[in-house]
């Protein structure tokens, strides 16, 4: 599974992806996120505060309880601000 990181989260992880294959226990968008915290610091910095970052799976919005099975690429973005 390929993920992609965009902005800050990419910043602070310091790729704007790569391809992982997730661990049995994964199975939700949030288990990934928690999941992810812990492969580092840079990932522990991006993902401090996981209720605020955006998913997509396959180019589709999700959220954080959605399952994470059969996903190609999933998309982490900050918050986005318009004007």
């Amino acid at each position: 599974m390929k993920l992609k990181y965009f902005a800050w989260v990419r910043e602070r992880i310091g790729t704007g992806e790569e391809d992982i294959e997730l661990p049995a226990g994964v199975v939700s968008v949030r288990d990934l996120l928690d999941w992810l915290k812990g492969r580092g610091d840079g990932y522990a910095e991006a993902l401090r505060h996981p209720e605020v970052i955006r998913v997509a799976i396959d180019h589709e919005h999700v959220h954080h309880g959605d399952p994470v099975a059969g996903a190609g690429e999933i998309a982490l973005f900050p918050p986005m601000t318009g004007g």
